[in-house]
């Protein structure tokens, strides 16, 4: 009669998850505020960063929180950009509403 032998096996090693990235919400909510636009794909990004962490895909949720906080700098770079613009026409049309009353 044959006896099953027991062996003990070592079990391998858990795998450590990554610490779950920064959803940066707030960006999101500054790109809403700043560039509204941009503001779908920050908050679609953001709210992904916590499913794509718990299934275990850590290069996308990382990729999604890298993606929520670019899109916030980018709308309020472009928020800057466009109010520089827009002071430097107002002060454009001021000058030359100044020196064509002048005239008369």
């Amino acid at each position: 009669m044959h006896q099953p032998t027991s062996y003990a096996y070592a079990s391998a090693p858990a795998a450590v998850a990554p610490p779950l990235p920064a959803t940066h919400a707030g960006w999101a909510a500054a790109a809403l505020i700043f560039f509204w636009p941009l503001a779908f794909a920050a908050f679609n990004h953001s709210s992904r960063v916590y499913p794509l962490w718990a299934t275990g895909d850590y290069a996308g949720a990382q990729y999604a929180s890298d993606r929520a906080r670019s899109l916030g700098k980018w709308s309020l770079l472009l928020w800057v950009v466009a109010f520089i613009l827009v002071v430097v026409f107002y002060g454009v049309v001021i000058a030359l509403a100044i020196s064509s009353a002048s005239r008369y």
